[in-house]
């Protein structure tokens, strides 16, 4: 079972090619990061149009990287939402288009649980024989803590009140002046810093739930920012990067373990383009090692949008007998459990 995925919910123009669930075949990633740093941040006009241009390149790309033709492929998977509504379409027309004309099945794929999907490519099925899985999905749009359960369901526990934290982290390198995307830059420049140099909150570390807030934490760092030029006293960007990124994973570590002590679960899984992140990997080893649980996250390439985790939730979904006709829609906001 040969499946071809597309991605296109903000700036990756994306697709993989799967074999029989498992087996990643290609990954293809045309990137538009250098076409939005000038802008601090993802432009939706801006977006879709780089993907009209590269969604059939890349298409090609990944079937030559794969050894494959069309004539090869079991079924089309497309990431219909969440996501940029301009964006989305782009992706869902060029499925459509390639199912059309090839006369096989299209699989509309949720984003989200997608980015959860792709770890069975590096570790296999997610076993929920013992209990459910414990996911903390965190990107530049979604952070969300979710309960898989064994009947293949997915609940969320709790979400982010106001921004994301890939949100977070670009608003914050945007304005220390590290550039475009925030994620990556604020981890390199932690790495030469102390993260106990600023003593910044940890927004409802401590109340009941799994719901998490980062707006308040984005304000002290700009208070304290401010605050420090005023005194003419000189800011050593690392320690403002690392005491910054301490406090956004102490509450996501906190919260996400928390989840999976109350429901008993086994096995704990990253996943999202923030899962990337070096310090956030750590402390989630350290502490599921701790806790006497599993710990599962997919390699940093696979955490960042791309088409093999489309592949993989397709090929999924085409497994169960569930697929979409050619009237189906975008939908920019997507719940988890839609499809």
């Amino acid at each position: 079972m040969l499946v071809l995925g597309i991605e296109t919910s903000c700036d990756e123009t994306a697709v993989g090619i799967v074999e029989d669930r498992l087996h990643l075949r290609s990954d293809v990633v045309a990137s538009q990061v250098a076409l939005h740093a000038r802008f601090g941040g993802v432009v939706p006009e801006v977006a879709a149009r780089a993907h009209l241009d590269a969604i059939l390149p890349t298409i090609d790309r990944a079937l030559a990287d794969a050894g494959a033709q069309l004539t090869d492929l079991d079924a089309i998977a497309v990431t219909r939402g969440p996501g940029l509504a301009g964006a989305l379409l782009v992706g869902v027309a060029a499925a459509k288009g390639l199912a059309l004309a090839t006369d096989l099945p299209l699989i509309g794929v949720n984003h989200l649980r997608a980015h959860l999907e792709v770890a069975q490519l590096e570790h296999g099925d997610l076993d929920v024989s013992d209990g459910p899985v414990v996911a903390l999905v965190v990107s530049g749009g979604h952070t969300s803590i979710i309960a898989l359960a064994p009947d293949g369901t997915m609940r969320e526990l709790g979400a982010t009140l106001d921004d994301a934290a890939g949100e977070a982290f670009d608003k914050i390198a945007r304005y220390l002046g590290l550039g475009f995307p925030g994620g990556p830059a604020i981890d390199r420049a932690a790495r030469s810093g102390r993260a106990d140099a600023h003593d910044f909150p940890r927004p409802m570390l401590d109340e009941p739930g799994y719901d998490l807030s980062l707006s308040g934490l984005k304000s002290a760092v700009v208070r304290e920012l401010d605050r420090l030029d005023a005194a003419g006293t000189p800011v050593h960007l690392p320690d403002v990067a690392a005491s910054f990124q301490e406090a956004i994973v102490d509450v996501q570590v906190t919260k996400t373990m928390r989840a999976a002590a109350d429901l008993g679960a086994p096995t704990v899984l990253l996943a999202g383009g923030v899962a990337a992140n070096s310090r956030l990997r750590e402390r989630f080893d350290a502490a599921c090692r701790a806790a006497g649980v599993r710990f599962v996250v997919p390699s940093p390439r696979l955490c960042t949008d791309n088409g093999a985790m489309v592949a993989a939730s397709g090929s999924n979904m085409l497994a169960a007998g569930r697929v979409h006709d050619l009237a189906m829609e975008v939908d920019p906001g997507l719940p988890l459990g839609s499809a």
